[in-house]
């Protein structure tokens, strides 16, 4: 009797098919092509390391590094989303304070602002003209 966790999801088996026609087609040990370790990856996040390396016939560790590193990309490209600072207003600070604020667009330019004692400059301001200087 076959239970309910031992069946292949419908979205598994259909890749498990096409991994099996591309070995068919191609020589022993040849590497596979990115589109399917692509697909195995998605596969992985939402069946499990185990059960996708299994039903695909892949090598465990191999998936999890992949799995792995679409995790860290994923992580980057939401930190390079961040699109707000929140900083606190003047006289929210009762000593002197210090700090620098450093501003990067994609083509490399920089901007860098040491600040430093009691009042907060408009950094808003500052960070408009950094990023549309017309």
């Amino acid at each position: 009797m076959g239970s309910k966790q031992s069946r292949i999801p419908v979205q598994l088996e259909k890749l498990r098919k096409r991994f099996d026609q591309w070995r068919r087609t191609h020589v022993v040990r040849s590497r596979l092509p990115d589109e399917l370790w692509a697909t195995a990856v998605k596969m992985a996040d939402i069946y499990g390391l185990h059960r996708t390396a299994r039903v695909l016939g892949l090598d465990y560790n191999s998936l999890k590094k992949r799995v792995e590193q679409q995790s860290d990309v994923a992580a980057k490209a939401k930190l390079s989303d961040v699109r707000f600072v929140e900083l606190p207003g003047v006289g929210m600070s009762a000593g002197c304070c210090e700090c620098s604020v450093e501003w990067e667009d994609a083509a490399g330019s920089k901007m860098r602002v040491h600040l430093k004692g009691t009042t907060m400059p408009d950094l808003a301001g500052l960070s408009r003209s950094f990023w549309n200087p017309s």
